[in-house]
């Protein structure tokens, strides 16, 4: 798996077929737990692209919850939001495994 992730590089929109224009190597930031925060990113780019290889964002990078990582560093930017299709507990960390309310008995 960690193949795959440091392959994963974010190419900027740029309308040609030129070669990209920002890689950044994700494989020291995911699957690790929280290991890195927005101000140790040097761009916006760079946080979405630690987000889209993980999306339950352990590193708390996209605190709105809206997709979009780190809003506030320089570019280049990368505003693509990234799906975020789980559940979440009241702190906002996401729900891995399904909660099961217990079956209440009915009333006699």
């Amino acid at each position: 798996m960690a193949g795959v992730i440091a392959a994963i590089a974010l190419t900027a929109c740029g309308g040609g077929n030129g070669p990209p224009e920002h890689t950044f190597d994700v494989a020291p930031y995911v699957h690790q737990g929280h290991v890195v925060d927005c101000d140790a990113l040097k761009s916006q780019a760079d946080a979405q692209a630690v987000l889209r290889a993980d999306a339950l964002d352990p590193n708390a990078l996209d605190r709105d919850g809206d997709g979009i990582a780190c809003p506030d560093l320089p570019g280049p930017k990368d505003r693509k939001p990234v799906h975020r299709d789980f559940l979440t507990d009241l702190d906002g960390a996401p729900i891995i495994e399904p909660i099961i309310e217990p079956v209440k008995p009915p009333p006699a």
